[in-house]
């Protein structure tokens, strides 16, 4: 396991968080269940599809959006409800949403972006887990450029926090390398306060 501080931040690495038979399980799970959508996003004026598929889950209440729209969120489905679980008994955050994320090949992408909605509060802690595909995650600070490269594995788990998502952006760049289809689940806590659980 990476703990690594950089310029107003930190972020946590663990590669093997989940053994391979388990991510290769979820992986199957969440292809097979998850009702995943292609939403529409304006940009520059036009509406287009975002490049990847996606599904929001969320605690009775919470409501969340990015690029000024909101998202239909669903309650938790039972395999992400267990995956938070055993994130927030690892690493003693709490998350009450989660944003899922299916890229079905290379040339499924995000770009540059910070989580930085006002509805996530300060200094959000984000936790992003992995399945299938090997996939580039890339971070730049907003200042001074630094870039830092890391390759998400399935069954890893990155965490982010501090300052993270108000002084760098991150991005899964497109690639032209045939690659299979990958989950990415990230759970963040929507409506202030970074989710620290009292000890």
């Amino acid at each position: 396991m990476i703990r690594q501080t950089v310029q107003n931040g930190w972020y946590i690495y663990c590669p093997d968080f989940f053994s391979q038979s388990e991510g290769e399980s979820f992986l199957r799970y969440f292809l097979r269940e998850l009702d995943w959508q292609q939403e529409d996003i304006r940009l520059f004026g036009k509406q287009v599809k975002i490049p990847r598929k996606e599904v929001m889950f969320g605690e009775e209440g919470v409501s969340y959006g990015y690029s000024g729209k909101r998202l239909a969120t669903y309650s938790f489905d039972p395999k992400v409800a267990q995956i938070k679980s055993l994130i927030s008994q690892r690493f003693g955050f709490s998350f009450n949403a989660c944003l899922a994320n299916l890229y079905r090949d290379g040339q499924d992408s995000n770009g540059w972006h910070s989580d930085d909605e006002k509805e996530l509060g300060k200094n959000p802690v984000i936790a992003s887990v992995s399945f299938g595909a090997t996939r580039k995650f890339q971070l730049k600070h907003k200042e001074t450029n630094e870039r830092i490269d890391l390759l998400l594995s399935s069954g890893s788990v990155l965490i982010m926090g501090g300052e993270m998502q108000h002084f760098w952006k991150h991005q899964v760049p497109k690639t032209l390398k045939p690659v299979e289809a990958r989950v990415n689940l990230t759970f963040r806590r929507v409506e202030g306060g970074n989710g620290k659980l009292e000890s």
